[in-house]
């Protein structure tokens, strides 16, 4: 099978990689949007879960194809196995997933917890198991392996610059309309080492630095569209509403095993059907693109590291203390519960800086040993991308400020 792609072209799947293309739990991510409430924002940005699975399976083959190039032996079977885990590697995305469960910590995240292993255990391990793949497929999604696959094949499809992140950088980029891009030349440096997926950056015995600055092209890129698109204050505020409406709904029935019913649309369509005026209002708002605006909002130019610390774990791991907030600062502005909405995601880090690569000395992460370089200056602009919301609606937005800053214990940076 040839399918053509806006980003990687024409993409040629294997008998075995067009059976698990066609599974009911990869077609079903044609109806959640990668990433979910930045069209918004930046209205090309449709793309889906679906699309971007496929992609993972290319960037898959095009680094297989460069291992065997550097010496490897790869087994066909075991590389038609990757390329499947590939397609299936976002099988337990929800819609809006992440916002529920990194931003607002709704749910677990879609690759840890159980939500895998119950899909496995039902009708997607049902059909694998049919096609003769359940095993391996398991081994490198790394849940719960009954066979052991190499490390370096998991690694492929998930770890740190990896056929994933490889994918969406470019497919995001494109989609949002930005003309950033990585070059195709880092494709060639990547190697097994102590069976592990690595970049090499090493050549005759010296470290090569083409391959140094491909590899932190990639972290700028990362950085980038984390700053231009991912943490857009306006997509947050639209996702922090949809968090807010699928929290209200959590008595109705509507948890993350159920969310697994759900498309974008039908997700929001169940939302606003259920019995709870303030679920239905959030919707509706979202509809019109009526969205809640900043009151309030500290960043790391105000909020020192061991204070950071406090907040995320009380606002952002406690879902109890962050309703308990929620509900004080709505009674002192004087708003309903479901019109004020706390937002503190966890401390962001750069976990792409810490992939493995090949230097003169050894194996070792890409930051070890980097203070005061370009990758650490890099990690650092990331970690200070981190910002505490209260969103409200527009009309509230002069009263958040003070009640937050009693809360919090620190003024508002936000002026609006």
């Amino acid at each position: 099978m040839v399918i053509r792609d806006p980003i990687h072209g024409d993409i040629q799947l294997s008998p075995l990689e067009a059976a698990v293309l066609d599974l009911p739990d990869v077609q079903r991510l044609r109806g959640i949007k990668q990433l979910g409430t930045a069209s918004l924002v930046y209205p090309g940005c449709v793309h889906t879960r679906f699309d971007h699975s496929l992609g993972a399976c290319a960037v898959a083959h095009r680094l297989i194809a460069t291992l065997r190039e550097n010496g490897a032996a790869v087994a066909a079977e075991l590389a038609d196995a990757i390329g499947c885990a590939a397609l299936l590697h976002d099988a337990t995305h929800v819609p809006f997933g992440h916002t529920l469960e990194d931003e607002r910590r709704l749910f677990p995240r879609h690759d840890k917890g159980t939500r895998l292993a119950r899909l496995l255990a039902g009708g997607l391990g049902e059909q694998l198991d049919r096609l003769g793949i359940k095993d391996v497929v398991t081994a490198l999604l790394a849940a719960e392996p009954r066979v052991t696959v190499p490390r370096w094949a998991q690694q492929i499809v998930a770890s740190t610059i990896d056929a994933d992140l490889l994918d969406y950088l470019r497919r995001d980029a494109y989609f949002a309309g930005l003309h950033q891009d990585y070059d195709d030349r880092v494709f060639r440096y990547f190697t097994i080492d102590d069976g592990q997926l690595a970049i090499n950056m090493t050549k005759h015995g010296m470290e090569r630095p083409d391959a140094r600055s491909e590899t932190i092209a990639l972290l700028r890129l990362r950085y980038f569209l984390t700053e231009r698109v991912y943490y857009h204050h306006t997509k947050v505020a639209a996702g922090a509403m949809i968090s807010k409406a699928v929290e209200l709904a959590l008595p109705h029935g509507i948890g993350d095993q159920a969310l697994l019913g759900y498309s974008d649309g039908t997700l929001l369509e169940a939302l606003a059907h259920l019995p709870e005026p303030g679920i239905a209002a959030l919707v509706e708002r979202l509809r019109r693109r009526a969205l809640y605006k900043r009151g309030y909002a500290v960043s790391v130019r105000t909020v020192g590291e061991d204070d950071r610390e406090r907040l995320v774990a009380r606002y952002h791991a406690a879902l109890a203390t962050r309703q308990r907030a929620e509900s004080e600062l709505a009674r002192a502005i004087g708003c309903a519960p479901h019109e004020l909405i706390v937002y503190c995601p966890a401390l962001t880090v750069m976990k792409e800086a810490a992939v493995l690569v090949r230097r003169p000395s050894g194996l070792a992460p890409l930051n070890r040993d980097t203070e005061g370089s370009e990758i650490a200056a890099l990690e650092d602009r990331y970690a200070r991308l981190w910002r505490l919301y209260v969103f409200v609606p527009p009309e509230r937005a002069a009263a958040t400020a003070a009640a937050a800053e009693e809360l919090f214990g620190y003024p508002s940076e936000f002026v609006s």
